[in-house]
């Protein structure tokens, strides 16, 4: 997935319109839940931002995974849920309210996290390589620009318009969806002989990552005595990732699609436990 239209133009502005919709699905009072319901909030997000990369740079250590795919990891779990973790836990009965939060909030503190746990990932497994560099400066503002800007506009537009909002919902997560589906055929059509071995060489350790993400995250909730819904949503919240993210991280500001390899792996392998969970649910609640 070499420096093209789609990794310089048309992957940000894809984002942009994704986070632009996600921000058409926030109001104020989604942020005034961390006041409101704190220890969920809180839980969530030290799911997200500490537990879940940590669990990543174990199992990349456990299974001896090679430089880049390590990178790669742990790029995609230092980024934040998506539209498709809000949608996922609507489908599984979740708290739909907390999942939205948590993900509007997440993506705003990664802004900054990122960066940080990207660039000690890359000091660490690929000290050996000096030319290749996390640019800071420009993965913060890059960041800024297709997260915090957009959701931001989306904000306004909900408040000045939410009608016309609440109508594009739908269309801007059957759009993220089929964006992610599109880039990851992509990476798999350019990167044909790269995805085989790093099928092999990833996909454990990309599944092992999503099954654990998924289960600390109950685990996590349920220690803490949160509801069955907010469980749920935790546990989709740490382990659904915004896999466009991670792959516009590794192809347009790293350059080095070998780095976006397990962002695209993991992000079928999320849709599929994704889709697990919401068979158990709705089985459960039946």
């Amino acid at each position: 997935m070499e420096n093209s239209i789609l990794t310089d133009v048309l992957l940000p502005l894809s984002l942009f319109i994704i986070m632009l919709g996600m921000g058409m699905s926030l109001v104020i009072d989604d942020f005034k839940k961390v006041v409101l319901f704190p220890q969920a909030v809180i839980l969530g997000l030290v799911g997200q931002i500490i537990v879940l990369p940590l669990i990543a740079f174990a199992l990349v250590k456990l299974f001896n995974a090679s430089p880049m795919v390590a990178v790669g990891v742990m790029l995609i779990a230092a980024c934040p849920g998506g539209s498709t973790s809000n949608l996922i836990s609507h489908l599984a009965k979740g708290d739909t309210a907390l999942s939205i939060s948590l993900t509007a909030i997440s993506s705003l503190i990664t802004v900054i996290t990122i960066p940080f746990i990207v660039g000690l990932s890359m000091a660490y497994f690929l000290a050996a390589d000096q030319s290749i560099q996390l640019p800071v400066g420009k993965t913060i503002v890059t960041l800024i620009a297709i997260t915090l800007i957009p959701v931001s506009l989306g904000m306004l537009v909900r408040n000045k318009y939410p009608s016309f909002a609440i109508k594009q919902e739908t269309k801007v997560n059957v759009f993220s969806a089929l964006f992610l589906a599109f880039l990851i055929a992509a990476i798999i059509f350019q990167q044909t002989d790269v995805v085989k071995i790093g099928i092999a060489t990833t996909g454990l350790v990309v599944l092992s990552l999503n099954a654990f993400a998924m289960i600390s995250g109950y685990a996590m909730a349920k220690l803490f005595k949160l509801n069955t819904r907010q469980s749920t949503t935790m546990s989709i919240e740490i382990g659904i990732q915004n896999g466009t993210l991670a792959i516009l991280v590794a192809t347009t500001i790293l350059h080095q699609p070998a780095i976006a390899i397990p962002a695209a792996i993991y992000s079928l392998t999320m849709f599929i436990t994704g889709a697990l969970l919401i068979f158990w649910r709705r089985y459960q609640t039946n």
